[in-house]
């Protein structure tokens, strides 16, 4: 704990907003008493998180070293703040930062808590939030009212509540908007703050407002709720509502809710939704508890019809109107006045000038995107920034979901001057928004869920396409690359045209870190449609993917087709054959049995040596080739159109994967669906060998809910949604298996 900690309350008294100040004041309070073992550690880990204090990789004072697993020892012993979370283990303090927007003294705000608690380093998500990561719970106290004097809170940030609310980057000096989202954004932000309608849920719930439809900065298709701008036939503004979507392991698109709402009502509607959501949104499954789950059980007419009953009860709320007039009169305004750009030879300039600045709607003025390579910013740069943002703008930042930032109202006659002042400090990187930025969550870096090294490959990804980026054909350069850790969708890979997400698979008897090609996906309509699985690759392969796939989709795309048109005219099986070659390692080649930017061998124990001269397959490895020969063939009869035997096919991959397990322990079990079941669930699923440590028993629930409804009609979405399940499910096989397996090798 830092020894200044004590000092800041004292200092900042005044400073900060009165009912926040107590907030934090309480949670001191909660602190101290889980120090004395008078708070359940459930329910500080809960209180914790609702103030953006999250775990962090290790924190359960374990770490492998690539040979066997090491017990850290802390100086507070066995003291947790949360069921195997150590309480002096390091975490992350997630920050919320509505719509992305920041002013400069917020940033030197930031680059002060990076150098002091952190590594110094400031991290930007894809919710324009921000991270610090290596926090020990008993500085957060100190950070809080450090952010709070300055405007900012950290309230909410994680748990299950209102997460940050996303906005559009450019709105307001966009010239494809329709109207300028911003206020809105920021009303539904401070009015849910808190709200007592918020604080029973069972997850989490995230807004997004986008000033048009056909553009990707708003992303509202993967919300819980999500707002696009719009004009109706009267010429009046209003918003497109949509609800239900989400990325998780399973993607689901989000539903029409409203073709047309005035924007009075974005308030209250969303208050009525989140009642509902409270109400009647599942507490006790986890792994069903998000708005997207309620309204696939219920239908969007259903889930329609309790909205509006309960926005007709709701009692009226002069904030309703009142927060978003107050956040109208924060018009943002240039500092300089607009011009035209100076004529320029120099390339790099011209480089950078191309890909990272976009004309506003306000003639002489453009917003320029300062690029993060891994979303990463300095503490130096993070004052640097301050400082530019102060000299040429009033102070007219903000975060976008590509983990960047942007520069607004940037008059064209100051362009050369900032980018020679952003290049200075190491910000002047172009490539913004093209293959070569690159989405990436933190993966097996800090977080606890990751399985394989997200940003280990981006860095790697990122370093060999800079170096022949401005050489690539137009079309690769407008690619999107997003990576994730493992298969929730932190890198939002379903959305990217290459998405990868990480996974584990035995090689030889020895675990070696993979990532799943996921391909189809659309970034742009606001994430207009989702990609499926293709083939699991070892992760030391994937840059041959990203290269074998992008030459093919030059030398052989139609004129205008993009690369999701292109993949679904290819078609699966080709994309899986021209990747097959890929799927195992050079012989002798140990590489590949460590993960980017980890020397260590990718393992979880020690690894047991094979007698053989050839290599040993297992019962379980044919099982699995089945199941996954099932699924393939169920993706195909889906891209073809034959929905009810892709959903069988799905199910019945569940299934095999399943009686891989179940025949380890009982080898007579045979093809009846009931006996695998049974011997599944009690083999597996009772006894939590098949869970997952922090989904729990989700992936199970996939086959149980398959296995269920295995004689209803499959539909469309049913059998889309089911081809996602039974991969995952798959996947967890694989890894349940890893965990019991001997090892046997060449």
């Amino acid at each position: 704990m830092k020894t200044s900690n004590s000092l800041w309350k004292d200092q900042l008294v005044g400073r900060m907003p009165e009912a926040l100040a107590r907030e934090i004041d309480s949670f001191e309070t909660d602190i101290a008493l889980r120090k004395q073992g008078k708070m359940d550690e459930r329910l500080f880990a809960e209180t914790r998180l609702r103030r953006g204090a999250y775990g962090q990789r290790y924190d359960n004072g374990q770490r492998h070293d690539g040979k066997q697993v090491q017990q850290m020892s802390y100086p507070s012993g066995d003291l947790t703040k949360g069921p195997m979370t150590m309480w002096d283990a390091l975490g992350m303090q997630r920050i919320k930062i509505p719509a992305g927007g920041v002013n400069a003294t917020q940033l030197e705000t930031m680059a002060e808590l990076a150098e002091e608690y952190s590594d110094g380093i400031a991290h930007v998500t894809t919710r324009q939030d921000f991270q610090l990561h290596y926090i020990h719970i008993d500085d957060t106290p100190s950070i809080m009212r450090r952010l709070a004097a300055v405007g900012i809170t950290t309230r909410e940030a994680c748990g299950n509540s209102v997460r940050n609310v996303t906005a559009c980057p450019y709105a307001g000096v966009c010239t494809d908007e329709v109207f300028d989202v911003t206020p809105y954004s920021r009303a539904l932000s401070r009015f849910l703050l808190g709200h007592p309608d918020c604080q029973n849920f069972g997850r989490k719930f995230k807004p997004a407002f986008s000033g048009c439809a056909q553009h990707a900065c708003g992303l509202t298709s993967l919300h819980d709720v999500g707002f696009i701008a719009k004009r109706n036939g009267s010429g009046e503004f209003g918003f497109e509502m949509y609800v239900g979507g989400g990325l998780g392991a399973v993607p689901y698109p989000a539903k029409l809710f409203e073709s047309f709402i005035s924007p009075e009502e974005v308030l209250p509607l969303t208050q009525a939704i989140a009642r509902v959501f409270a109400k009647f949104g599942e507490k006790k499954n986890r792994s069903r508890a998000r708005i997207k789950f309620l309204v696939q059980d219920w239908g969007i007419e259903k889930f329609k019809e309790a909205v509006l009953e309960e926005r007709r009860n709701l009692p009226f709320d002069a904030r309703w109107t009142e927060y978003v007039n107050e956040a109208k009169q924060a018009q943002e305004a240039a500092l300089h006045p607009g011009g035209e750009l100076p004529v320029q030879t120099s390339e790099e300039f011209l480089r950078w000038a191309k890909t990272n600045t976009r004309p506003q709607k306000q003639a002489g003025y453009v917003t320029a995107t300062v690029t993060l390579p891994l979303g990463d910013i300095t503490a130096r740069q993070l004052r640097a920034l301050a400082d530019l943002v102060r000299r040429f703008t009033k102070e007219t930042v903000r975060t976008t979901v590509e983990q960047n930032f942007v520069i607004r109202w940037v008059s064209k006659t100051d362009l050369p001057d900032l980018y020679r002042a952003l290049a200075a400090v190491g910000l002047g990187d172009p490539g913004a928004g093209a293959i070569v930025d690159i989405v990436a969550c933190p993966g097996t870096d800090t977080c606890k869920l990751g399985i394989s090294s997200s940003r280990g490959l981006a860095a790697e990804l990122r370093t060999r396409l800079a170096e022949k980026s401005f050489q690539l054909d137009e079309a690769i350069q407008a690619l999107h690359i997003k990576i994730s850790g493992c298969f929730n969708s932190c890198g939002q890979h379903h959305v990217a045209d290459l998405g990868f997400y990480g996974v584990s698979r035995k090689l030889g008897g020895y675990a070696v870190p993979h990532f799943q090609v996921v391909l189809g996906g659309e970034w742009e309509h606001n994430a207009g449609s989702y990609g499926l699985p293709v083939v699991a690759i070892p992760s030391k392969n994937i840059p041959q993917v990203v290269t074998r796939l992008s030459e093919r989709y030059v030398a052989e795309r139609q004129t205008g087709e993009s690369f999701k048109d292109f993949t679904k005219r290819i078609g699966k099986a080709e994309l899986k054959k021209m990747l097959d070659d890929l799927t195992r390692p050079p012989a002798g080649d140990q590489s590949f049995f460590s993960d980017w930017g980890d020397p260590r061998q990718y393992s979880l124990g020690d690894m047991g040596v094979g007698e053989c001269a050839g290599e040993v397959v297992s019962p379980f490895d044919f099982e699995m080739a089945v199941a996954e020969r099932e699924l393939f063939e169920g993706q195909l009869a889906f891209e073809a159109g034959n929905i009810e035997d892709a959903g069988k096919k799905a199910y019945r991959s569940m299934l095999f994967g399943a009686k891989a397990l179940v025949k380890a322990k009982n080898p007579n079990i045979g093809d009846d669906p009931d006996q695998i079941i049974s011997g599944f669930r009690a083999g597996f699923y009772d006894t939590q060998l098949f869970w997952d440590p922090f989904a729990g028993g989700k992936f199970a629930n996939y086959l149980f809910d398959a296995h269920q409804k295995a004689d209803e009609p499959y539909t469309f979405d049913r059998t889309r949604y089911l081809l996602d399940e039974a991969q995952l499910f798959i996947d967890a096989a694989h890894s349940c298996n890893n965990k019991m397996m001997t090892a046997v090798s060449v």
